[in-house]
């Protein structure tokens, strides 16, 4: 990789960009095939590869469809997907109103012969049996299917959630073919719930926030390696990293235009990060347009690996830029302030505003709060919180922007 000027600037960004062509923001297969040298330019022939999914004698996509988007209006992305070999398709009972699973069954009810090849995936908000019954039935329902292929409990903070009570649903379900595999998702404290999963010794899949942020951490890279031997197939999520502080600095272009000379743009190159570690299964992208998809599954098939100069350019983006990330550990923050508020979810409503362009999924997130406790929670002091956290997030600070941005 070449060196960069210390005084790399946006305009220096732009002019690369620009040179590169208006699509070179999201490089598709035959960019990166051209530019990497380790393929033919595409055919239309290639499809995205697959890895083992835990022990479940299931072969997966390595790129997986997050479902979080209007899918009755995307039927054509939908099709494009199976056609790259996008076929592990992840939703939940709640994203867009219950549409997307809706989304999902309109496919599936056109062209039914397709749902074979899908590895399909959703959640249940629920955590009691009757609850989890309910939603299961009504998922089933919505997206015109007899089974679930991977049923999650969706967004556990602690294994605590995952009981007795829970494993005897499991196993009902599975005797009557509702589901195939379970497991469960989570955003916070998540090396405490996977190293609580591999212990369990049942769980057979878990989804899981995990980015180039996260990955080289002690503590993750343990939960992972114990995961892997529990035979727990690995799903990870929330893979770009983006933070509830959206900086556009100097930084993040120099980054960015790095990575696009190499042949691939910096999302891409956080993709493939993730790819780097053979345990993990899948990635579950949010892939709303087919630019996104086209350029997350170029990157899937692309086979050039990240050099250990572009790995150690990551790792030390994710260093200065802490300050900006909440890593999730919810039981530091929270604990500091007896948990009186929820700190990780404020977070992830930033992050879903601030960096993913969706206030209305942070709205829904935020309104979930009582109306009665947000005044209390403003009123909140969290500089003990702040003095915790491994990140020195400035806690306190985003707390307030949260409730002005979405109030």
């Amino acid at each position: 990789m070449s060196k960069e000027k210390p005084g790399f600037s946006r305009r220096d960004f732009l002019k690369t960009a620009g040179a590169a062509g208006i699509g070179s923001m999201f490089l598709p297969v035959d960019s990166l095939a051209k530019k990497s040298g380790q393929f033919a330019q595409s055919t239309g022939d290639e499809l995205v590869p697959k890895r083992a999914f835990g022990k479940t004698g299931e072969n997966v996509s390595i790129l997986g469809l997050g479902g979080m988007f209007d899918i009755p209006s995307n039927q054509l992305l939908m099709r494009q997907a199976v056609k790259l070999g996008v076929t592990y398709w992840d939703t939940a009972d709640c994203y867009e109103g219950g549409n997307s699973e809706k989304g999902i069954g309109m496919f599936f009810e056109k062209l039914p012969e397709e749902r074979k090849k899908i590895f399909l995936v959703t959640k249940s908000d629920a955590r009691d049996p009757d609850g989890m019954t309910s939603l299961l039935s009504r998922s089933l329902e919505r997206m015109k299917t007899s089974y679930i292929d991977l049923y999650f409990v969706h967004g556990i903070r602690s294994i605590d959630e995952i009981d007795k009570k829970t494993r005897s649903w499991v196993e009902k379900a599975k005797a009557n073919n509702k589901i195939r595999f379970f497991g469960f998702s989570t955003h916070s404290n998540m090396e405490e719930c996977l190293t609580g999963a591999a212990r369990l010794g049942w769980i057979d899949g878990i989804m899981m926030t995990y980015n180039f942020r996260l990955m080289h951490t002690d503590d993750m890279e343990k939960a992972v390696e114990a995961c892997q031997k529990a035979g727990i197939g690995l799903t990870a999520m929330k893979t770009q990293g983006g933070g509830q502080v959206k900086t556009g600095s100097g930084k993040d272009l120099q980054m960015a235009g790095r990575f696009l000379k190499a042949g691939y743009t910096d999302k891409q190159a956080k993709l493939k990060a993730v790819w780097e570690n053979p345990y993990i299964a899948t990635i579950c992208s949010q892939m709303p347009s087919i630019n996104i998809l086209m350029s997350n599954a170029s990157a899937a098939m692309d086979k050039t690996r990240l050099s250990s100069v572009e790995i150690d350019l990551l790792r030390r983006y994710a260093g200065e830029t802490a300050g900006a990330y909440c890593i999730g550990c919810t039981r530091i923050c929270e604990s500091a302030v007896a948990g009186a508020a929820p700190v990780g979810d404020l977070m992830r409503c930033l992050m879903y505003s601030r960096n993913y362009n969706e206030p209305g999924w942070a709205r829904e997130l935020f309104n979930k709060i009582p109306v009665m406790e947000r005044e209390r929670i403003l009123n909140l002091d969290f500089s003990f919180a702040e003095q915790m956290c491994p990140q020195k997030i400035e806690i306190g600070k985003l707390v307030k922007e949260a409730f002005l941005e979405l109030s």
